[in-house]
């Protein structure tokens, strides 16, 4: 299975640190004058980026957000902490909204000739899964046929999703939803029996009974 490239996109920041290009030292003037980085981050995801009832934010991706501050001030507080949607994270990145996207996306070549984006570097490696219910008695992505299946729209999970059961012949029928935290909630209550996400998706979910779960990964292309 090819290794699905759970990755940061950078229209500047790390480019920012290298003013390779024109277009990246105005970007890195514009945070200075700023006196802040503006980083746009996942609207709540365990693990990598998550904000508790005070606002403080924590996880991997928030990191290495305090890091690139600490690059350009000498001070990792000096970050604003953007959270994006999937479907807002490259329009933010592509309007100036954000200096840089430090958030769960793949690197795909059209998603850098399409959208003109500089995919910085490979900040995490992950793969594809089904996250099942214990009940169904499945123990391969192949028993799936003509389940309900739970995935966020606007995501090559998505695309994926599709070709895993178009490749397999199998029949399915997907319940699309437009943030992870409701793709939760949908599996959850019963309204799929399966959610299909890059396995540390279902891992960061908090509030799905996991005694009655198990993780399928899928022989799906990534």
């Amino acid at each position: 299975m090819t290794i699905l490239n759970r990755s940061l996109q950078a229209l500047g920041a790390l480019m920012l640190l290298l003013a390779a290009s024109s277009a990246d030292a105005q970007t890195l003037k514009a945070v200075r004058d700023r006196g802040v980085v503006n980083c746009g981050v996942s609207q709540g995801l365990y693990g990598f980026s998550i904000a508790d009832d005070k606002g403080n934010w924590t996880g991997f991706d928030v990191d290495f957000c305090r890091a690139v501050a600490a690059a350009i001030f000498n001070d990792p507080s000096k970050v604003k902490f953007v959270p994006l949607s999937t479907g807002e994270r490259f329009q933010s990145l592509q309007s100036g909204a954000i200096d840089v996207l430090s958030r769960n996306s793949t690197w795909t070549m059209s998603r850098e000739t399409d959208l003109k984006l500089n995919f910085a570097g490979v900040m995490y490696y992950d793969g594809q899964g089904f996250m099942v219910r214990s009940a169904l008695g499945a123990t391969s992505a192949l028993q799936l046929d003509g389940k309900k299946v739970c995935v966020q729209s606007g995501t090559t999970t998505e695309l994926n999703l599709k070709d895993f059961f178009s490749t397999n012949n199998m029949k399915y029928e997907v319940v699309a939803l437009p943030t992870a935290v409701e793709a939760e909630k949908a599996y959850d209550s019963t309204r799929a029996g399966a959610t299909y996400s890059p396995p540390t998706c279902p891992v960061s979910m908090p509030n799905v009974s996991r005694s009655a779960t198990r993780l399928i990964t899928s022989c799906c292309p990534t």
